[in-house]
């Protein structure tokens, strides 16, 4: 621990602090957007988005590579294939629900088998496995920047729109009786997840943002009382485990995102046999993401 604080505060080490300031900035939007998507149910959906966008990477990384459209960057693509992708998931969730399943499924392989294929025939070398899994520590102060917009973005739409995303998310039938406008508030959780699972996979990869969207706010969940209570809890766990995993990864010397990620799940486990072995005796304990309004 002391060699982490030691690197911190070196002024030949600004990656160390930028990968602090990251993962603070990121458990925001993992607390706020992750208690929603906990809530809804559909981990499965932005699971889906976030392995998509891997073919816009490939494709960018190709087309820049090719001179097709030079300079292009990865971030360009991602953020175009996850767009269209909530807009698909989106559009059958509401429209065809009975083939969700399938074009979700669809979605999630054909999207990284074609990033694959792109950085198979881009010149040069490109590992996807650092887009798949991340580093943290190549945050760039740009990064910085784009992630506390996104954050001031969602925790504004979160304050502004909580009684309609709560009832929504509780019990979206009932909303919508009530005049909720339960669609178009699905379609904005998709698109903001979307976006924000494209500036995230710098911090824990394409792979890994779908556990830390989940693991932090189910943990919280186990605790909270309502929504709101989620999402600071969720946020709060999220700086609790990112701060630990840079630690702990610094010290092993191992893959920052990776050991972030294995803390938040050991320490949902951890909470859910907890709950399980008392919900035994009591039958009365439950997470909030499986209450019913």
């Amino acid at each position: 621990m002391s060699g982490y604080l030691t690197a911190l505060v070196d002024p030949a080490m600004p990656f160390v602090r930028n990968a602090l300031v990251a993962g603070l900035l990121s458990a925001v939007l993992f607390g706020t957007l992750g208690a929603v998507v906990t809530v809804k149910r559909i981990a499965g959906l932005a699971g889906a988005i976030s392995h998509a966008v891997l073919g816009g990477i490939g494709m960018a990384l190709y087309l820049s590579a090719k001179g097709i459209v030079p300079n292009l960057p990865p971030i360009a693509g991602a953020m175009v294939f996850a767009v269209i992708s909530a807009a698909i998931i989106g559009f059958v969730s509401l429209k065809a629900k009975q083939r969700e399943d399938t074009v979700i499924n669809a979605l999630w392989a054909i999207g990284m088998s074609v990033g694959v294929l792109f950085i198979a025939k881009t010149p040069g070398y490109a590992d996807p496995m650092s887009y798949l899994f991340g580093n943290i520590l190549l945050v760039s102060g740009r990064d910085l920047v784009l992630l506390a917009i996104l954050d001031a973005i969602v925790v504004f739409l979160a304050w502004r729109y909580y009684p309609q995303i709560e009832a929504s998310a509780f019990d979206e039938e009932f909303a919508k009786v009530r005049g909720v406008p339960t669609d178009a508030i699905f379609l904005a959780t998709l698109a903001v997840t979307a976006v924000a699972v494209v500036l995230l996979q710098t911090f824990v990869g394409i792979v890994m943002v779908i556990a830390m969207l989940t693991l932090p706010s189910g943990t919280a969940g186990y605790a909270a009382r309502n929504l709101a209570a989620m999402m600071v809890g969720g946020t709060v766990l999220s700086a609790v485990f990112t701060v630990g995993g840079l630690a702990a990864s610094w010290a092993l010397d191992m893959p920052a995102g990776a050991v972030v990620v294995v803390i938040a799940g050991a320490a949902f486990l951890s909470v859910s046999a907890a709950v399980g072995l008392r919900s035994g005796k009591t039958r009365t304990a439950k997470p909030l993401g499986k209450k019913k309004a």
